[in-house]
């Protein structure tokens, strides 16, 4: 499997980026997908995740009310739509396969925890300019 992220660039404060991630494979839709991000001089960070059928969503405080997770499996792709983009959202973004199954929130979340999201593909760099 490999993962490619895109759709980054350099933004203003309060605007919006939409990043995409497309898998390689025929078997995506069958796990669950996620986001993560890391800023210079930063440890990688979780930002969102998604069950295989959409059914759950968990994010990250941070991105909150802001940043949406989505997919469509007939096109291999997992989406992030970032809104009210802020500075502290400038990293490099990476997308990330994770466990199969139907999970709640806190099933994502401890799923994130215990490093199940993997098989990390390109990253795509976001700058949020002030």
């Amino acid at each position: 499997v490999q993962l490619q992220a895109s759709g980054g660039g350099l933004v203003q404060t309060g605007d919006s980026l939409r990043l995409s991630c497309a898998a390689s494979g025929n078997d995506f839709a069958w796990y669950a997908m996620g986001w993560f991000r890391q800023a210079p001089g930063k440890e990688r960070e979780f930002v969102a995740a998604i069950t295989w059928n959409s059914g759950t969503t968990y994010y990250a405080d941070s991105v909150k009310g802001r940043f949406t997770i989505s997919r469509d499996n007939a096109k291999n792709t997992v989406y992030l739509q970032m809104n009210s983009l802020k500075p502290e959202d400038t990293a490099v973004y990476y997308c990330a396969r994770g466990p199969r199954g139907s999970h709640d929130e806190d099933g994502l979340e401890w799923h994130v925890q215990k490093g199940s999201f993997y098989l990390w593909g390109q990253g795509t760099q976001v700058t949020v300019s002030s």
